[in-house]
C-alpha cells in the first residue's frame, strides 16, 4: 500500500492566527472598503462560506488579491507571537512517527509559514509547502500538487478548518477531515458533509487510521 499523504491547511488548522487576522483585517477595513469585524460579526462570519463572506462584507472581488497580499505582509511581523493550535504539535509528531507524509497548502505566504514552523520546531515534519492566493477554493492548487508530486487521489487526505477546504477536496476527489477549532463553525462544516469532523487534534491519528482502512477495503 502506498504511503498516506496528509495535506494541511495552515491558518486556523495548524497556527492559531484567527485573532491576528481579524486585527489586521479591521485595520485595513477603511482602506479596502468593507465593514469592521466585531465579536458579534465574527460569530456571523464563522457560519458563512467564502462567497457569502464576500457578499456580506461588501468588498469588491477585484480588490481581494491586493487585500490578501497586504494581510500576508502585515502578518509577517506577528509570526513570532503566534502559537500552534493547542495539541496540534503532538498530533503532527505522532503522524510523522507513524510514517505519514505531511504537507501544507495555504493562501498565506511560504515565508510566513516557514518562519512559523521553524520558530515552533515543526519544520522537519513537512515534506512540502505550497502557497497560492485562493479566493473561493483550493481545487486547482490541490490538483497541481497531486500532479507535481505524482500522488494518487486515493492516497491523499486534506485537513482544514473552512467549508472551502471541504468543497475543494471533494472536487479533487480526495478525502477531507474538517476541524472545528479554526474559522468556520461546526455547523457550517457539517453542512458540507466532510468525510470526518473532529473537535481535537488528538483525534487526527484515529480518523486517519480509519481512513486508511477504508481505502484498503
Amino acid at each position: 500500500m502506498n504511503q498516506k499523504v496528509i495535506i494541511f491547511d495552515f491558518d486556523g488548522t495548524i497556527a492559531d492566527t484567527v485573532d491576528a487576522l481579524v486585527s489586521i483585517a479591521n485595520r485595513l477595513a477603511l482602506e479596502f472598503g468593507y465593514i469592521q469585524i466585531t465579536p458579534e460579526e465574527l460569530a456571523i462570519l464563522r457560519g458563512l462560506t467564502s462567497r457569502e463572506i464576500m457578499k456580506y462584507s461588501g468588498i469588491s472581488v477585484f480588490r481581494v488579491p491586493f487585500l490578501v497580499k497586504k494581510v500576508k505582509g502585515e502578518l509577517k511581523s506577528k509570526i513570532v507571537d503566534l502559537k500552534p493550535i493547542p495539541g496540534i504539535e503532538e498530533a503532527l509528531f505522532n503522524l510523522h512517527y507513524q510514517g505519514y507524509k505531511l504537507g501544507i497548502i495555504t493562501s498565506n505566504s511560504q515565508e510566513n509559514v516557514t518562519s512559523f514552523l521553524k520558530l515552533n520546531h515543526l519544520d522537519t515534519l513537512f515534506d512540502f509547502i505550497y502557497s497560492g492566493v485562493t479566493i473561493f477554493g483550493k481545487t486547482t492548487i490541490i490538483n497541481n500538487v497531486l500532479r507535481q508530486k505524482q500522488l494518487k487521489a486515493k492516497d491523499v487526505i486534506y485537513v482544514g478548518d473552512e467549508t472551502r477546504d471541504i468543497e475543494a477536496s471533494k472536487k479533487a476527489n480526495i478525502q477531507v477531515v474538517a476541524v472545528t477549532w479554526g474559522f468556520n463553525s461546526p455547523e457550517a462544516l457539517a453542512s458540507y458533509n466532510p468525510n470526518f469532523l473532529i473537535e481535537e487534534p488528538s483525534q487526527l491519528l484515529d480518523v486517519l487510521e480509519n481512513a486508511k482502512k477504508d481505502t484498503v477495503k
